[in-house]
């Protein structure tokens, strides 16, 4: 049985898991198929961006037939300096959602304080001339940018909801969930399966510990029993994997104990060496991400999540102000971190151990040919 909750002060009731429709990418039957199986299981939330290769277009085509109050329909626009790009991106996905209006517009990918910038000296101001005209219902910006700037996005109080990361596994944003929920803002988890830790194929050691959930399901119990949170975003390809998804957002009496359970394996594995997360550690000369590196070394050793730590740090110096900072190879042993750590950390040697364990081929993005 699907869930609804109120997504803030959209007063949209949607359903706590969202179709992404990011892998959709490779037929207009994949995408058709895959919206159906949505629906057919209550998801009325249905995402998508205009950066996401064909994707608008074929969600467009799968719109057409259906009656317009059984969705809630977002898409997102990457804000620019150039204003008449913008208008046109925007312009542009009206024209592939071969829609009349949007419920949600995000802008996507406010990862920078340039970005931010950016909405405030012309974006917005665009957006704000299609809400008049009626074309969008709710603004809200989606990010994977420092805590530092998505709390000064939040602060500008012109959105009215939120996509970010977060999850068991990474707790930064755990502030910002806090300032959106003050604001009555719609909070959106992107990507809790991937992102979250490649959960849909996690090794055996951190299944054990999940047990008896899986951990695809130990994620999005410990998202939906945080009642701020309101949706989850799934990326299926295919009606298939729903499967798990759906699966996984039950209620189990002793969740609870497996959270807890999870933070005490960590907090044992690790004994010294343990990074608890501060970020004082930062800035670093080197441009190194420093506590980002040592999550993934975290992961990687409590609950053998090597796969994960290789997706992820394989993205530093390759995926821009998506996912910023140097590898960990670039450490010149300068030391600067060493007297802010509170944990006394040997940072440079974790450093060079990350990188050794870590290091693995990039992986091409979704959207990419």
């Amino acid at each position: 049985m699907m869930d609804y909750r109120r997504f803030g002060r959209t007063e949209l009731q949607m359903s706590v898991l969202s179709c992404g429709t990011m892998r959709c990418l490779d037929s207009q039957d994949q995408m058709t198929s895959t919206i159906a199986h949505a629906l057919k299981h209550g998801i009325n939330h249905l995402e998508t961006a205009n950066g996401y290769g064909e994707s608008e277009q074929f969600l467009g085509n799968t719109l057409k037939s259906l009656d317009r109050d059984r969705f809630i329909l977002t898409t997102k626009i990457c804000p620019t300096p150039d204003l008449k790009e913008f208008r046109s991106q925007l312009q542009q996905s009206f024209d592939r959602l071969q829609v009349d209006h949007l419920d949600c517009l995000a802008l996507h990918g406010v990862n920078t304080f340039d970005h931010l910038d950016w909405i405030q000296n012309g974006c917005m101001e665009i957006v704000q001339d299609y809400v008049k005209a009626g074309k969008i219902n709710h603004i809200g910006f989606s990010t994977h940018g420092s805590l530092e700037l998505i709390q000064a996005t939040i602060a500008t109080d012109w959105f009215s909801f939120i996509n970010l990361h977060y999850g068991i596994f990474f707790r930064r944003n755990e502030p910002a969930i806090v300032q959106a929920t003050d604001r009555d803002m719609g909070i959106f988890i992107i990507s809790p399966g991937d992102k979250g830790g490649l959960l849909y194929t996690p090794p055996d050691k951190l299944a054990r510990d999940c047990a008896p959930l899986t951990p695809l399901a130990a994620n999005y119990r410990f998202l939906l029993s945080d009642n701020r949170i309101h949706t989850l975003s799934v990326g299926p390809a295919n009606p298939n994997e729903w499967i798990q998804p759906l699966d996984s957002i039950q209620a189990l009496d002793e969740e609870r104990q497996i959270f807890d359970r999870l933070d005490d394996v960590l907090e044992t594995s690790l004994g010294n060496d343990r990074c608890s997360q501060c970020y004082l550690c930062l800035p670093c000369p080197e441009d190194i991400n420093i506590p980002e590196v040592l999550r993934l070394r975290n992961l990687a050793i409590t609950y053998d999540m090597d796969a994960f730590g290789k997706f992820r740090y394989g993205m530093f110096e390759n995926a821009g102000h998506w996912f910023p900072g140097r590898k960990a190879n670039h450490c010149t042993d300068c030391g600067d971190c060493l007297p802010r750590c509170p944990e006394t950390l040997n940072i440079p040697d974790l450093l060079r151990d990350t990188h050794n364990r870590l290091t693995g081929k990039p992986r091409r993005r979704l959207w990419q040919s």
